[in-house]
């Protein structure tokens, strides 16, 4: 991973299983967010491979990988509505742009998916005239709309409060156990990573690499490695 000469990170070597809801943890600067880019297509990585099922992603003819891509839904960090569509347009707008059903049958699915996060009823409804959390739900609702088979978060708990960030934590596993999906988050809120993650990879900005990969819960009581430790902990004294 790097951006012309400037390196920042090198040698990472994990695994996302299937039905894991699977975390890219570290400190500000470490790469988490470019390591999400890479994994859904939208920047290569300077050297090395993204393997989906045992097939390279960036080593696939153009229309191979733009098909694999429309089985993946991102949740953007910020949400990425359009703000002059209602929530049911935004929702109406992959299924249009790539399936031929009729108007009835996306209405219908952009209600599914509406219900599927909570927000049956706010079809028209624009993102301003709700609030931070409800625009996070109905961005996923729209990640959803192609029923993929892999989420992908970016920071979905960023400028929520507390009770916000907890539904969607509970929201998050809820789609794991109810469709199978395999959700990836980017995220450094403790509480998330301890409520939703079965499996993980932890960045380090210094090294450059990755240093630790596995359940958070399990590295939280069994890393000798100081900085994980430390992150894990916030630093506090008396935790395992």
């Amino acid at each position: 991973m790097a951006y012309g000469d400037f390196l920042i990170q090198k040698d990472l070597n994990f695994t996302i299983n299937q039905g894991d809801i699977f975390i890219i943890m570290g400190g500000s600067g470490c790469g988490k967010s470019t390591l999400l880019r890479h994994l859904v297509g939208l920047h290569p990585p300077a050297a090395g491979e993204v393997l989906y099922q045992g097939s390279s992603f960036w080593q696939l003819a153009p229309n191979e990988r733009n098909a694999l891509m429309r089985r993946m839904g991102v949740l953007y960090q910020g949400g990425a509505l359009w703000t002059a569509m209602t929530l049911a347009e935004n929702i109406a707008l992959p299924l249009e742009e790539y399936t031929s059903l009729t108007p009835a049958e996306v209405n219908e699915l952009v209600s599914y998916k509406l219900s599927l996060v909570g927000l049956k009823g706010f079809e028209d409804y624009y993102p301003s005239e709700i609030s931070g959390g409800m625009q996070k739900r109905a961005a996923l609702a729209r990640a959803m709309a192609l029923d993929p088979e892999t989420l992908f978060f970016d920071e979905p708990s960023a400028g929520l409060d507390p009770v916000s960030a907890r539904l969607l934590d509970d929201l998050i596993i809820e789609l794991r156990d109810s469709l199978g999906a395999t959700i990836v988050v980017v995220t450094h809120e403790l509480a998330s990573i301890f409520a939703v993650g079965n499996n993980s990879v932890f960045l380090d900005a210094a090294s450059k690499t990755m240093i630790a990969e596995g359940d958070p819960k399990r590295l939280l009581t069994e890393t000798e490695n100081p900085i994980v430790r430390k992150f894990l902990t916030r630093g506090e004294e008396g935790y395992p």
